[in-house]
């Protein structure tokens, strides 16, 4: 879940598991003809009679390409944003653009993979007018599938915010005009609002309200990733959110969000302002580019909408024989000269063919918690904990089916958005299960809210594992002489976040991260920065290998390591103006940012094992975002950063992941 953003410049320094884990070795073998290629989670099928290598690529990376050929692609942009909502129904986003090619040729080379970033929900707003932010375009070897459109705060048409050409449109709200967003080449329109329902975001596979006032657009499935056997459907439309004068708060049916990944509406009903945030918009599904589900109210209830779903690159080609035989199901399964590999980047079941395995060893990561926004006094956004980190074997695994959920990204704090006490949970990481065990997800970071008991709200505690432990601590909201203070996390798999910093020194602190705590949000001595994200850890060796590029960068090692904590954000220039951004994951922090700084400066910090780099001031007195925690890393999401006159938003944390493996 959450506001994912992908697409942006730290990209370059990542390899993350879902990005560029590569065929292991003694993976199966391809006739001449065939391409040879390494990059993304690696799975292997039959589809009528040809057996068929893909490359799954949830977030950023890079396809490697060392013998040339042919390839099938499918592109599927990132999700739009619900609107947010201020007495009445918004309109549902519109899923990212769902593209699929066949026969594209590819040469040796190195083929960069853009995966496109959720769009955010609209805050919930007095001040109306507050639309869902459009999709990311998700780019791979020259093509392009556009994001989807934020669907319409209710006041606001639904065409003043669609996706670029390609993506499908975002749903009107329910005030005039009540417009729908345009969709485009690889998509559709969304759908128009009435009094009582903002409008369905639009689908790749139908329009917005094709099934019903408010319902989001059914997606398109696709057997590009898992084969005939697993087919998915991608980039479902987001539901409109409701007007219920009369009803309790809650979610809208689940008819109302688009299938293919699409966020359920909300929908809220007349209510005194102490139960007013209190059910947001449903996100749009990870890695699925489905749409956010729009955000509902009446009277006092104001509730923002859901996130837009990350999108995905997937690239597959035939090959000779299968490199192994499985003794389970579930999962993207590759094969090592010794073992058996199912790698789970969103939840599904593990089923033994034939009896007990044997000598299993699993990793299980729950998500990270969500970065902290940044306040327009000058004080940067906690960041995010990293989801806790367990591992265990080498087990026997029984017969039966196991159920495992992967634990999604926490979603990240928006500037002036308060929730109430029941949604509160929702800024944390995810949990994973998988076998009895859980790995917690991480805490949110701090932040400075507008609603009770604010300012500020402390960073979060992870939450408990099972053994034992729990996600790892949210970061301290750098507001100076606030009572508010870091998350707490434990040990196995879980730290602390940090501190925020003095009260000359307004930077938020970090979340803690698998392998450390999270760093105070201070110097010393000046200038300020932002408190770097706890160390992660490293990836057993059972499920590494030079081929095998599993995890994000970390010390000395372009892959391997997971869970390291969001960084706090900071403020910057004018004022300031030596600040430094705080990096992810203990990373390498980068050089003071300059006073005219464009958004995509050489300032940037280097993150590690996944966490996000946090927010920052600029030059032209605009703040910008903390960036996301990588998707299947568990990487807590940075904090927002800020200038005087402005603030900017948390980025979400990354969606956990489970390994299993066991003797081929």
């Amino acid at each position: 879940m959450g506001i994912r953003s992908q697409n942006n410049p730290i990209a370059a320094y990542l390899d993350v598991f879902s990005n560029t884990g590569t065929d292991a070795t003694g993976s199966a073998p391809v006739p001449p003809t065939s391409v040879i290629a390494t990059g993304g989670v690696v799975n292997e099928y039959t589809e009528s009679g040809e057996i068929y290598r893909t490359h799954i690529f949830t977030s950023s990376g890079t396809f490697d390409v060392t013998t040339s050929g042919n390839i099938d692609v499918l592109l599927v942009g990132g999700g739009g944003g619900g609107g947010g909502s201020y007495n009445g129904g918004s309109g549902g986003g519109g899923a990212g653009a769902f593209r699929q090619e066949t026969s594209q040729p590819v040469s040796v080379q190195s083929y960069p993979i853009v995966v496109g970033s959720g769009g955010i929900g609209g805050p919930s707003s007095s001040a109306g007018n507050v639309s869902g932010g459009d999709g990311g375009d998700t780019t791979a070897l020259g093509l392009q599938s556009d994001g989807g459109g934020g669907g319409a705060h209710r006041d606001t048409a639904g065409n003043a915010s669609p996706g670029s050409t390609g993506g499908s449109g975002g749903g009107g709200g329910t005030s005039p005009p009540r417009a729908y967003g345009a969709g485009g080449t690889f998509g559709n329109q969304g759908g128009n609002g009435n009094s009582g329902f903002g409008g369905g975001g639009g689908g790749a596979g139908e329009p917005g309200n094709t099934d019903g006032q408010g319902y989001g657009g059914d997606g398109s499935p696709s057997v590009y990733g898992y084969g005939p056997t697993s087919p998915i459907t991608y980039a479902g439309g987001g539901g409109g959110g409701r007007y219920s004068p009369g009803e309790p708060n809650g979610l809208n049916p689940n008819a109302y969000a688009g299938q293919g990944g699409g966020g359920r509406g909300s929908k809220g009903s007349s209510g005194p302002p102490a139960v007013m945030n209190s059910v947001a918009g449903e996100d749009g599904g990870y890695g699925r580019g489905g749409g956010g589900g729009g955000g509902g109210g009446h009277n006092y209830i104001r509730n923002p909408g859901g996130a837009g779903g990350s999108g995905v690159a997937i690239i597959r080609y035939v090959i000779g024989t299968v490199g192994g035989v499985a003794k389970a199901t579930g999962g993207a399964i590759s094969f090592t000269p010794s073992k058996t590999v199912h790698v789970f980047t969103h939840s599904g079941d593990f089923q033994s063919t034939g009896g007990t395995i044997a000598n299993c060893e699993y990793v299980i990561l729950g998500g990270g918690g969500g970065g902290g926004n940044g306040w327009t006094n000058g004080y940067g956004g906690g960041g995010g904990g990293a989801g806790q980190f367990l591992a265990f074997g080498p087990e026997t695994l029984p017969a039966s089916p196991h159920t495992i959920v992967v634990g999604s990204g926490g979603r990240g704090w928006q500037i002036g958005q308060s929730y109430s006490a029941p949604t509160v949970d929702s800024f944390k990481g995810g949990d994973t299960t998988f076998n009895g065990k859980k790995a917690g997800g991480g805490g949110a970071g701090g932040t400075e809210g507008t609603g009770p008991g604010s300012p500020p709200f402390s960073g979060y505690d992870g939450r408990p594992g099972t053994p034992g432990g729990s996600g790892s601590g949210g970061g301290k909201h750098g507001y100076d002489n606030g009572p508010a203070g870091a998350g707490s996390g434990s040990s196995p798999g879980g730290n602390p976040g940090g501190p925020n910093g003095s009260s000359s020194l307004p930077a938020g602190g970090g979340g803690g991260g698998a392998g450390g705590a999270g760093s105070d949000g201070n110097g010393p001595p000046a200038p300020a920065y932002g408190g770097s994200g706890g160390a992660g850890v490293p990836l057993p060796a059972t499920f590494l290998n030079p081929e095998a590029k599993i995890g994000a960068a970390g010390p000395g090692t372009p892959f391997g390591w997971v869970a390291g904590g969001g960084a706090g954000g900071v403020h910057a220039p004018p004022n300031f103006a030596g600040n430094v951004q705080g990096a992810g994951g203990a990373g390498v922090r980068g050089t003071p940012v300059s006073p005219n700084a464009p958004s995509d400066n050489p300032s940037f910090s280097t993150p590690y094992a996944g966490g996000g780099n946090g927010g920052h001031g600029r030059g032209d007195n605009t703040a910008r975002n903390g960036d996301a925690g990588f998707e299947n890393t568990g990487g807590g999401g940075g904090g927002g950063g800020t200038t005087v006159p402005q603030a900017a938003n948390g980025g979400n944390g990354g969606s956990g992941i489970v390994l299993i493996a066991y003797p081929t």
